[in-house]
């Protein structure tokens, strides 16, 4: 699993993003309950997540409504497979409104770019 902490900060929210390779919903358990390990990001408020496993698309939103939804359509859109993508959120305090989904998009973004995950796909 590849992890990339504090990437995002804003009213005291702060997001990281992190995934792996995942051929099914027990590997996406394994790797949430891997990153849930460290006691950092077992306190984060939300996990949310998306994976399209053997073509069939499965999100969460963890409580952060519409983010597994975001986070799949990104997926789809650079056809990453097999590989399961979660966007890590501490609640600062303060509601984001809209600018969560932005959030959470140039977080996908960065781990897509920094990973090299679905290049060459499009």
């Amino acid at each position: 699993m590849q992890v990339f902490d504090r990437i995002i900060t804003d009213r005291g929210s702060r997001y990281a993003v992190s995934g792996g390779a995942a051929a099914s919903r027990e590997e996406v358990a394994a790797l949430l309950a891997g990153l849930k390990r460290s006691k950092r990001f077992a306190r984060a408020t939300h996990h949310s997540w998306a994976a399209i496993l053997s073509g069939e698309p499965v999100k969460d939103d963890d409580g952060e409504t519409g983010a597994g939804t975001l986070i799949l359509q990104m997926l789809e859109r650079a056809g990453v497979q097999d590989h399961v993508v979660i966007v890590t959120r501490w609640y600062g305090g303060r509601h984001l409104g809209g600018d969560r989904f932005r959030h959470v998009a140039d977080a996908v973004r960065h781990y897509l770019h920094e990973t090299g995950a679905g290049q060459g796909a499009g």
